[in-house]
């Protein structure tokens, strides 16, 4: 079975993922961009959006979008369901070792529907 690939424009790079409403909090999704990069789109009990990267660092496996959302010290937070190590989802830095990060990308809704930036660390246009 093939992902569908979404609309994204070329002026802005935005990739359209899904409707907010079908985003289930504490739960990520997984999201294709144009590159062939994945990022890991998640909806937290507080209502926030948060893209970091897929690709486990630890494991080179493409499951964040699978990851535990949690919470430490009021950063909310994504552990890699293979190592469980600890990722911001703000910052993507590795709360268990500062030497490594996810790449972030910016989250935006518009008319209802979340889309991703598809340049980490860019707030979009």
């Amino acid at each position: 079975m093939s992902t569908p690939t979404l609309p994204v424009s070329s002026a802005s790079l935005w990739v359209a993922a899904c409707g907010r409403d079908r985003l289930i909090r504490e739960r990520g999704v997984a999201v294709l961009l144009p590159d062939a990069a994945q990022a890991a789109l998640f909806r937290t009990h507080g209502d926030e959006l948060y893209a970091v990267g897929n690709i486990d660092p630890f494991s080179g496996a493409a499951v964040m979008s699978r990851g535990i959302v949690g919470d430490r010290a009021g950063e909310p937070t994504v552990a890699s369901p293979m190592l469980k190590q600890v990722f911001s989802l703000r910052t993507g830095r590795c709360l268990d070792d500062p030497d490594v990060a996810l790449a972030t990308y910016a989250v935006r809704v518009r008319a209802g529907v979340v889309e991703v930036c598809s340049r980490p660390g860019e707030a979009g246009v």
